[in-house]
């Protein structure tokens, strides 16, 4: 099969696209014929070394698909062969075929495409446990989402306008802007054109009750004074490259919250909960994810470079095989 292989660590350049045996099927595990796969900004830190989890070189990055079931190791697994389904893992995406255990898979919800499901995986996910499980928003609650043009920031605009907050949405260029606006916010803010402190005060005057913030660096800051008292400031990623300095006085004066989004740390219930909300909004048609740009395999490092370089828009496909 064909498959994009990281032979050393290093840049998105450094990648080929080459033939490689496929494995022999594990006990538990089943074998999917990959139909589009996404691109997540930790897939660039994998591949340089730069997670925080290792991987030994060679391997296959790429950690979310949608896909057919071609193979199944066991019969019980309430998997069968023909099945549509989505998947995540660290690694092995980026690839014709991927062999993923079967409890890590779910099915496509009914009506939802191979392209529509990759690109609603992590992404989405992240943002709707992190909106309702951690910031535990309600309906017309401000709500700040920093790099609002991103794939988990787009997300957070959209499932934070279906859950019925008021979005401010905060990124850098006018084409995010204008992508956030679309996916429902009602305010915008360029945080290159404006002093974000300043701007935020402006908008805000009773305060935000939340802050969604997959970016990190200088941002993170500014939007933080900008909570009411009692708001919860939500840090997902530091997709800037800078892990923020927070002078912890604001936390006291302000009495707010800082809270770290990760899907093993929200209960059990809530969990199954905000994932059975979620499949219905995207199977209803409510929550359509944004797919701002779409590669072949043969470009895979051109698609992760756009990634690296922060000029993505909602979220980035590799197209494997037909939907």
């Amino acid at each position: 099969m064909r498959a994009v292989v990281c032979e050393r660590y290093g840049t998105p350049e450094s990648l080929t696209v080459t033939e490689i045996p496929a494995r022999p099927l594990d006990s538990g595990s089943v074998r999917i014929a990959v139909h589009y796969a996404a691109v997540n900004f930790p897939d660039v830190l994998l591949m340089a070394d730069d997670y925080q989890i290792s991987v030994p070189t060679p391997f296959v990055p790429g950690s979310e698909f949608a896909g057919t079931v071609t193979e199944v190791a066991d019969e019980d697994s309430g998997i069968a062969v023909g099945d549509r389904v989505m998947g995540t893992g660290l690694f092995g995406a980026f690839a014709e075929e991927v062999m993923m255990p079967a409890r890590s898979l779910r099915h496509l919800p009914v009506g939802v495409s191979m392209r529509q499901a990759a690109a609603a995986g992590v992404a989405y996910r992240t943002a709707y446990h992190s909106l309702r499980s951690v910031a535990r928003v309600a309906p017309d609650d401000p709500v700040v989402v920093l790099g609002a043009g991103g794939g988990v920031g787009l997300a957070a605009v959209t499932l934070g306008t279906a859950l019925g907050t008021d979005v401010y949405a905060v990124a850098s260029s006018q084409e995010k802007l204008d992508a956030a606006r679309e996916h429902g916010a009602r305010h915008v803010i360029n945080h290159r054109a404006v002093q974000l402190r300043t701007a935020l005060r402006e908008v805000l005057t009773d305060g935000a009750a939340a802050v969604i913030d997959p970016v990190g660096g200088s941002l993170s800051e500014p939007a933080l004074r900008s909570l009411r008292r009692g708001g919860r400031f939500v840090t997902v990623g530091f997709a800037s490259g800078e892990i923020p300095r927070i002078p912890l006085n604001l936390v006291l004066v302000k009495g707010v919250r800082i809270l770290g989004f990760q899907f093993g740390d929200i209960a059990p219930d809530e969990f199954t909960r905000n994932e059975e909300e979620l499949r219905e909004l995207l199977r209803s048609g409510r929550v359509v994810p944004h797919v701002g740009a779409e590669f072949s395999l043969d470009q895979t490092g051109e698609a992760l470079r756009l990634v690296a370089d922060g000029h993505a828009i909602g979220k980035v496909l590799i197209r494997i095989s037909g939907d």
